[in-house]
């Protein structure tokens, strides 16, 4: 029987390994591309019912029609959130959109590091440490035990980020669209006015974009800390921003941002970088930005490629 083809697009040289390591043993031949699905390269799916993509990129809709076209029913987005594709678009050009599921752990123990980096205020800390100023910080850490954790959103990550925070002794709060029988759940705006920390898990869809807006930030408490490792735009940087400079939110760390799509994952020390949201951001010594990280391990990235391959198959046998 001939072996079922994919093509990959977007691939990481990480990912690539693992795609040929993990593709034979299901019978998977895997075209393997750097480069990130665009009409000029629609080529190299023809032939291919079944098609990966990462989440870095955008996809137009003029992508989705020429991937139609060429034959493409099926795609395998290598990521949780599907803010990178129009699934109704796509779904109206005859494509299926499928995310891929990944261990949780690795965004839940990248949040909860954030979490202690931000309350032990480990920016500043570390910056005067590199100059060799090893003098005492004005400003004490915080301790977990003594704070309350808002977590908004509690699908897989979040469960994984609540099931981490009990280990600390801290109260916790959770808020979500579908929430389950739980005395944790409470609605959005009593969450936000209640927790000394916000961290945000909750898709971003069209009601969730800047679901952390003004009038939202002014219902938090007075030098709380916001911690997104979800999509940047479930907060409006606009807003945030003013809102960390004046002492009214204590700090923030966040692994996305808006705009950050063309900036992170490339080199820029060399480069000029045009965002002022994020140049402003970085000149805070409360707020720490990592580049859209924390999915980032070897068990993850594991997960992502055989779970890529297991739904290109599942699809095929459903056909």
């Amino acid at each position: 029987m001939a072996k079922m083809k994919i093509t990959i697009y977007g691939c990481t040289q990480d990912e690539a390994v693992l795609f040929r390591e993990i593709a034979p043993r299901f019978g998977i031949m895997p075209t393997i591309t750097e480069a990130v699905v665009s009409e000029a390269n629609i080529e190299l799916a023809f032939g291919n019912r079944c098609i990966s993509v990462g989440h870095k990129t955008q996809i137009t809709n003029s992508i989705l029609l020429a991937l139609s076209q060429a034959g493409v029913m099926y795609i395998s987005t290598r990521s949780i959130g599907y803010n990178h594709i129009d699934v109704k678009y796509a779904k109206s050009v005859g494509i299926s959109i499928e995310n891929v599921a990944y261990s949780p752990d690795s965004v839940a123990d990248y949040t909860l590091m954030l979490m202690l980096m931000a309350v032990r205020n480990a920016k500043s800390i570390i910056s005067r440490a590199d100059i060799y100023d090893f003098r005492l910080n004005d400003v004490r850490g915080k301790e977990l035990r003594d704070m309350t954790i808002g977590v908004i959103g509690t699908g897989r990550i979040g469960a994984a980020v609540i099931d981490r925070l009990r280990g600390f002794g801290c109260h916790i709060l959770a808020y979500d669209h579908r929430p389950i029988s739980s005395d944790d759940y409470v609605p959005l705006n009593e969450l936000l006015q209640q927790s000394d920390i916000v961290t945000l898990h909750a898709p971003l869809k069209v009601d969730t974009n800047h679901l952390i807006n003004r009038q939202r930030i002014e219902q938090m408490k007075h030098g709380a800390f916001i911690i997104n490792t979800g999509r940047g735009a479930l907060i409006d940087t606009e807003a945030l921003i003013p809102a960390l400079e004046s002492g009214k939110l204590g700090g923030a760390a966040l692994d996305v941002l808006e705009g950050e799509e063309g900036i992170f994952y490339f080199d820029y020390r060399k480069k000029t970088i045009e965002s002022k949201l994020l140049l402003r951001l970085q000149k805070l010594t409360n707020v720490i930005i990592t580049p859209h990280t924390a999915y980032y391990t070897k068990h993850a990235l594991n997960d992502t490629v055989e779970n890529t391959i297991i739904n290109c198959l599942k699809f095929e046998r459903r056909e």
